[in-house]
């Protein structure tokens, strides 16, 4: 990795970090660390995002926990470096999340992070998506597949009356047309372009919520 203290130094902390996380903002600064620790080393995270690994990545992703209830189980499919799940599981600790992630270095690394930050209401699964038989009430993903063929690969995954919630970006309203030829066949109600964090984020978080009949 290129000298942190150049041009590809970490993040200052915004603001905001505490307003989000509250009283787990500590786990979220040690989080922050072991991404910055971490992040090359295994593939996680090119040493380019730490100049915006607080806003783009673990502040982007933790206010999607906007829309997820209480209660309620959550599946963050290729969940590579943790992204949604974690900043999700701190900004939410009364719902279950579970990461999903194929790659062994990957999901021994989440699980030794999930230790280290003590979050009990996250699990690792060592799967692709395709192997996993649970269902889940919500499923998340971020940077894993285009709408369509992340549709395919989460659907099955979900409950009947559940949600698929894929952070996206500007193509957000394409990919949806794009995925409107597959609605009928996975038993999908409707699409929704929801933007989340406007209360904390300059650029709030664009997210596609597909919800299941």
């Amino acid at each position: 990795m290129e000298n942190l203290e150049g041009e590809f130094a970490p993040e200052a902390e915004p603001a905001s970090a505490g307003l989000i996380f509250g009283e787990n903002i500590d786990r979220a600064r040690r989080y922050f660390e072991l991404l910055v620790r971490d992040g090359d080393l295994l593939g996680l995270l090119g040493p380019r995002e730490m100049p915006k690994l607080w806003t783009r990545h673990i502040l982007n992703s933790s206010v999607v926990a906007e829309l997820i209830s209480p209660g309620v189980t959550v599946a963050d499919v290729g969940s590579g470096a943790g992204l949604p799940g974690i900043p999700m599981a701190l900004s939410q600790p009364q719902a279950q999340f579970t990461l999903i992630e194929p790659m062994e270095r990957r999901s021994d690394w989440l699980k030794s992070t999930i230790a280290e930050l003590q979050l009990g209401n996250v699990r690792v699964l060592r799967a692709r998506a395709e192997e996993v038989t649970e269902v889940f009430d919500v499923v998340t993903a971020r940077a894993v597949s285009a709408l369509p063929n992340l549709l395919k690969m989460c659907v099955p995954l979900t409950k009947h009356g559940g949600e698929v919630i894929a952070l996206k970006g500007s193509k957000a309203a394409d990919e949806i047309a794009d995925s409107k030829k597959l609605q009928k066949k996975l038993g999908i109600e409707s699409f929704e372009i929801v933007r989340v964090g406007g209360d904390f984020l300059t650029d709030p978080t664009l997210v596609v919520r597909t919800k299941l009949v």
